[in-house]
């Protein structure tokens, strides 16, 4: 239940930052994610990697901690510039729509990605990893299991109802 709690925490934690930012840089109409509900599901889904890859790297290296978070950094940016870019493609050719482009900047790998986000985003993973984890675990330990089971339901809901919005089937 620990991954299954993590996603929906960062999840919805990633559409609050996503809203925020919006918000903050003015954006017309601030908007996080293809879902209905409160969660941009690729913050969950690189959470869910971060912490996988960064534990079994931990576990593995027996290095100093200093030399271990520079290999994980140069190891999660490649892995969250792919799952941004997957992520950009899976929403065009399922929903027809770009949600988000980088054209334009120095190093664009495809509109989905570059590597300048890359690197925020690896910034961003090593602040996960050494402030927001530790300091949400404990919380995210104590989700009773009704409540994730809740949040599975009406995340399945959503993506459901998304998808037959999108097809005009509803």
């Amino acid at each position: 239940m620990y991954f299954i709690n993590s996603f929906f925490v960062y999840s919805l934690l990633g559409y609050i930052f996503e809203m925020l930012f919006g918000i903050l840089t003015g954006a017309h109409n601030p908007e996080s994610g293809i879902l209905y509900g409160p969660w941009t599901f690729i913050y969950g889904i690189a959470s869910i990697l971060i912490i996988l890859i960064s534990e079994k790297l931990f576990k593995n290296l027996h290095m100093k901690r200093w030399k271990e978070t520079i290999i994980v950094f140069f190891i999660i940016v490649p892995v969250l510039m792919c799952l941004e870019w997957l992520g950009g493609i899976l929403i065009e050719v399922i929903f027809g729509f770009t949600f988000w482009q980088y054209n334009g900047y120095t190093f664009e790998v495809g509109k989905y990605t570059c590597l300048e986000m890359g690197i925020v985003w690896g910034l961003m993973a090593i602040i996960f990893i050494y402030v927001i984890r530790p300091y949400l675990d404990k919380y995210i330990k104590k989700i009773p299991k009704w409540l994730t089971i809740i949040l599975i339901i009406l995340f399945v809901i959503d993506f459901i109802v998304r998808l037959l919005v999108e097809f005009h089937i509803i």
